[in-house]
């Protein structure tokens, strides 16, 4: 078997998706324990305020909608220094993640507290501060939920800058997780598969999704949940792009399948319908001008792009 070792775009499709635009240096290999503690020192550095799954925005003037604050702007909403994370560094200065203690009934009128999840799908902020907010929300989330060593149970301490708890007692080192999500989108030239969660806005269809087991190859992975939810079998499975998503921690991994079968088997436990979808369709979903008012998932999102992207090949 042959083939171009670099056979794809110079801008990989990755980069077109939502919270993927983060632009921010990790240097990863300059995190010291006193990291934090210096950057809140910089007059320089600039914080993301977070509290209960909601970002702080500031109000601007003219309606725009400003992320961040200083470290003496931070005092109001009553910051934790002590859980706060350090993202990086930008050409600005050193950026944190600041877990706040305020309730949003409490902020002041200049301030307003939005979820995640609308943040994104409203375009609230630029992709730069988008992709801060993913890195500081999922770093956030995996420390309110590890904060005790798996290993004794004792409580475990933040170190290097928020990127490793280590427990006093027993020595061990906990690292940030991330879980692996396949997410896929089985085609063939004339159609494709789509599937509706019960959870889902009215009329959303997406594509088929995941997690990734232990021990499992992402193809593996998209064969077995296609199976599994829709009884359809997978020959190959083509990898597209990927996509941070900080609900809680997680890295959707999107993916084409070729299916071997057409008659669907639906998990009607898992997923409210599934059924194939014609490639004119599509188009319509996507233009949000179906007839029914079918609808596929936000730009943002990465099932959005591989629906867009079937769409527009010439497969």
């Amino acid at each position: 078997m042959s083939f171009r070792l670099f056979d794809a775009p110079l801008r990989e499709p990755s980069q077109f998706v939502g919270f993927a635009g983060n632009t921010i240096d990790r240097q990863s290999e300059n995190r010291a324990d006193d990291s934090v503690d210096k950057a809140l020192a910089d007059p320089t550095t600039r914080l993301l305020l977070m509290n209960g799954g909601r970002l702080h925005l500031k109000l601007g003037t003219s309606g725009s909608l400003d992320p961040w604050f200083d470290a003496a702007g931070s005092e109001p909403f009553k910051p934790s220094f002590a859980g706060t994370v350090l993202l990086g560094f930008s050409e600005q200065g050193p950026v944190l993640a600041t877990p706040v203690g305020i309730e949003a009934e409490h902020l002041p009128e200049t301030v307003k507290a939005i979820d995640y999840r609308s943040v994104y799908m409203q375009g609230l902020i630029d992709d730069a501060a988008a992709g801060a907010m993913a890195q500081g929300a999922a770093l956030l989330a995996w420390h309110a939920s590890h904060r005790f060593c798996s290993k004794c149970g004792t409580q475990s301490q933040m170190r290097a800058g928020g990127y490793k708890r280590h427990c006093p007692n027993c020595g061990t080192e906990h690292f940030p997780r991330t879980d692996p999500v396949a997410i896929m989108l089985t085609a063939t030239r004339e159609k494709c598969l789509l599937g509706r969660g019960r959870h889902f806005a009215p009329g959303m269809y997406s594509a088929l999704a995941g997690f990734i087991e232990p021990g499992e190859t992402i193809e593996a992975a998209v064969r077995r949940e296609t199976l599994e939810e829709a009884g359809i079998r997978l020959g190959r499975v083509v990898y597209h792009a990927s996509q941070p998503w900080p609900f809680p921690y997680s890295l959707m991994i999107g993916c084409f399948g070729e299916p071997l079968n057409e008659d669907i088997q639906a998990d009607l436990n898992e997923l409210e319908d599934c059924r194939w979808f014609g490639r004119d369709e599509v188009r319509l979903m996507l233009a949000r001008e179906h007839a029914d008012n079918l609808v596929t998932p936000p730009k943002g999102a990465i099932a959005h792009h591989l629906i867009r992207a079937w769409v527009d090949s010439e497969y």
